[in-house]
């Protein structure tokens, strides 16, 4: 997906293990495509919670910080994309604060579409703020909820959130999970001997040798502590809402999610767009990586021979590009290399798993034409992007959605292919299995809550 779509972030918590600091740091790797800003993790040794995070990648916060000097049994670890608000180390994650119960510090996944409402009136309280995170607030509600203990607090400040949050708090002895009522964002629960870990991805259990256990129920409140896990629902709401395009694109195809292999669901969408959407051609060519297992879909349903036109590269990170040079062309060089041998005399079908803004596809297909290409479809395993995200997603204005002001047809010709055809929303939905418990309002306008849509704007978690 080349419109650099991004998620908002990925937190993990392990709780009464052995080496918790590097395990949690481990996981974090697992989970670094679900952010790239920044990352740290937050320790603790049963009298006092120690933070560490840095801007970039989970190596350059493991360069910066010896994993190893961090003693405790307890930890919380968090990977950030923001949508809004300031790419600094003041808004990495977790935040640790002080209160009245002592330190406690968050880890968050999603966007609180009543975060402004919250802070307002905070503010006019007298609340000082020192980040632009819906985190924040969090931890400021907590402070001044009246309560018979942190837990007590924890749990009444969650409940007075709307919109997509996944979070695990950290508190000097005990670990809390909580997930919105509508399951927007995905969250698990697994064991790692004797620890208890939660996780955006089931991913990372996979890395850490851990065991999937369960998804944490939308709605969900975990207290987890030396006498093991107690559960609590805080909110119960009429449906799910979980979000579609952590199918398509957010999550890695190797995760369950939602109860489901995110790669099998992927690949059903591929073969329903090849029945869909058929095409005359020689050649299936994925946009790498995320949308290789929908291209095998399509191709392994439509007979057309499956081949690796485009080359990923992976070592591309924060370079330095030449302002007097074409900046958005330059970037998709960097990233994609076509191969000639293969494209070359070809009619080629580019199979993506979405098309939000189309301005970088755009290039990657005069690159493909260049290559000796003498046909280039467009397939994309998802429906066209018409109406603005506010549950997380950094396409909060529908004045960044092709869809929403040009037909098929014109995105086309804007494209420069010969054919373009999208994966329709009922053949979306019914390769879920369970399209009933799915958000797609971002493809359909149906929007589960609509808290936060009011406005044109949201803020990042």
């Amino acid at each position: 997906m080349l419109d650099e779509l991004r998620e908002e972030c990925g937190v993990i918590g392990i709780y009464d293990g052995e080496n918790v600091a590097r395990n949690v740091a481990m996981g974090l790797y697992a989970l670094q495509h679900r952010g790239q800003e920044s990352a740290g993790f937050a320790v603790s040794d049963g009298a006092k919670i120690r933070v560490r995070k840095s801007m970039g990648l989970v190596s350059a916060l493991l360069r910066e910080h010896d994993a190893g000097e961090l003693k405790g049994r307890a930890g919380i670890g968090h990977v950030r994309y923001s949508t809004t608000g300031a790419s600094t180390l003041a808004n990495a994650q977790p935040i640790l604060v002080g209160c009245k119960w002592g330190q406690i510090a968050v880890a968050h996944n999603g966007n609180i579409t009543n975060a402004a409402e919250l802070r307002a009136e905070m503010e006019a309280e007298g609340h000082i703020f020192q980040t632009t995170s819906d985190s924040e607030i969090l931890l400021h509600e907590i402070a001044r909820t009246r309560a018979g203990d942190l837990g007590e607090a924890v749990e009444k400040a969650v409940a007075k959130l709307t919109g997509s949050f996944s979070l695990v708090f950290l508190s000097k002895d005990a670990m809390y999970v909580a997930r919105d009522g509508f399951g927007f964002r995905p969250l698990s629960l697994g064991r790692l001997g004797n620890a208890w870990c939660a996780a955006s991805e089931t991913c990372a259990f996979d890395l850490l040798g851990a065991k999937y256990v369960r998804d944490v129920e939308p709605g969900e409140f975990l207290t987890v502590t030396r006498e093991g896990v107690r559960s609590r629902r805080f909110v119960r709401k009429e449906r799910r809402a979980h979000c579609i395009f952590e199918c398509i694109y957010f999550a890695r195809p190797d995760s369950r999610i939602f109860g489901q292999s995110c790669d099998k669901v992927r690949r059903k969408m591929g073969k329903k767009l090849a029945e869909e959407r058929p095409v005359d051609a020689d050649i299936v060519v994925a946009v790498p990586d995320s949308a290789a297992t929908a291209a095998l879909g399509y191709a392994q349903a439509s007979g057309i021979r499956f081949e690796i036109g485009l080359l990923r590269n992976h070592y591309v990170g924060r370079t330095f590009i030449d302002p007097a040079q074409d900046v958005r062309e330059q970037k998709v060089r960097l990233k994609f290399n076509p191969i000639e041998g293969v494209l070359k005399g070809r009619r080629v079908c580019v199979v993506d798993d979405s098309l939000v803004r189309g301005t970088t596809l755009r290039i990657l297909v005069r690159m493909i034409r260049d290559a000796g290409a003498t046909e280039v479809h467009v397939r994309i395993a998802s429906p066209p992007v018409a109406h603005p995200c506010f549950f997380g997603m950094d396409f909060p204005s529908s004045r960044e959605l092709a869809a929403a002001s040009m037909a098929p047809e014109e995105i086309a010709a804007a494209l420069g292919v010969d054919s373009l055809g999208y994966l329709s929303v009922e053949g979306m939905k019914e390769c879920t299995g369970e399209g009933e418990h799915y958000c797609a309002a971002c493809f359909d306008g149906n929007y589960p809550d609509y808290v936060g849509a009011k406005t044109d704007k949201a803020r990042c978690g």
